[in-house]
C-alpha cells in the first residue's frame, strides 16, 4: 500500500473516531480530531461543519461558532442561517453579521445568481446572433448598438465576478490592530477583538486590505480566519 493510501486510511479512521466521540458527547477530543483533519487538507463536509459549530456553541466559543456557521452559509445560503448568525453576533456585541442590504444581496446572488445569469444570457445570445447576421450580410452596425452591447457585457462581467472577488473573514485574536497602511510602522487607528466579521478586498505581503465600518484598513493575515 502506498504512503498516500496509508495516510488516507489513517485520516478516515481519525474522522470515524471523531464522529464516535461526538456521538458520546466527548466534544473536546472530537473537535481536536476534526480540526486536525482540516489542517491536513481534508475538505470539511457539511455534517462536520455543523458538528464543529455545535461543539463550539456548547463551549461558548462564539467566534469559532460563527466561523463554522459562516463557512456553512457560504456553501448553503439560507435566510435562517443568516438571521441566526446575526442574533448570536448581536448578543455578543460583534459586528459584520448584520442582516443589511449587502448581506441580502449576497444571499440572493448565491441562491439565484445562476438563474439570473442565464436570464441575462438569453437576450445576449439573441443580440449576438443579430450582429453576426449583419456582419455576414455586410450591413452597417450603428455605433449606438455597439455601445449598448459593450455596456451590457460590462455589466454582465461585473455581476458575474464582483461578488466572487470579495472574501470575508473573522478576527481570530483578542487584539487585532487596524492600520492605515500595510506596515508595522503604520499608525493604529483602532483595536478590535475576536469574532468580528470583515470584508477582505485584497492583500499586500502579510497584510489584508479590509473594509471596516465603511473605511479601508490593513490587518495582518494571521489575525483572520478566512471564510
Amino acid at each position: 500500500m502506498s504512503v498516500t493510501a496509508l495516510a488516507q486510511t489513517a485520516l478516515t479512521d481519525s474522522l470515524r473516531r471523531a464522529d464516535s466521540l461526538f456521538a458520546r458527547g466527548n466534544y473536546v477530543h472530537a473537535a481536536y480530531l476534526f480540526e486536525m483533519a482540516l489542517a491536513e487538507g481534508h475538505t470539511a463536509t457539511d455534517p462536520m461543519l455543523l458538528k464543529l459549530a455545535s461543539i463550539y456553541e456548547q463551549q461558548n466559543d462564539i467566534p469559532r461558532l460563527l466561523y463554522y456557521l459562516d463557512v456553512y452559509f457560504d456553501r448553503h445560503p439560507d435566510d435562517a442561517v443568516l438571521r441566526r448568525m446575526n442574533e448570536i453576533a448581536r448578543a455578543n456585541n460583534l459586528s459584520g453579521y448584520e442582516t443589511d442590504d449587502l448581506n441580502y444581496f449576497y444571499l440572493f446572488y448565491r441562491k439565484y445568481g445562476i438563474y439570473f445569469l442565464l436570464f441575462l444570457l438569453i437576450p445576449a445570445g439573441y443580440v449576438f446572433s443579430v450582429l453576426i447576421l449583419k456582419v455576414i450580410r455586410k450591413e452597417e452596425i450603428p455605433n449606438r448598438q455597439k455601445w449598448i452591447v459593450f455596456l451590457y457585457l460590462f455589466l454582465l462581467l461585473i455581476f458575474t465576478n464582483l461578488p466572487e472577488g470579495v472574501q470575508s473573514g473573522i478576527t481570530s485574536h483578542d487584539r487585532v490592530l487596524l492600520r492605515t497602511d500595510p506596515s508595522a510602522a503604520a499608525p493604529v487607528v483602532e483595536v478590535i477583538g475576536r469574532g468580528h466579521k470583515l470584508n477582505i478586498l485584497g492583500k499586500k505581503d502579510i497584510y489584508l486590505r479590509i473594509l471596516w465600518h465603511n473605511e479601508l484598513y490593513f490587518i495582518r493575515r494571521d489575525n483572520v480566519w478566512i471564510i
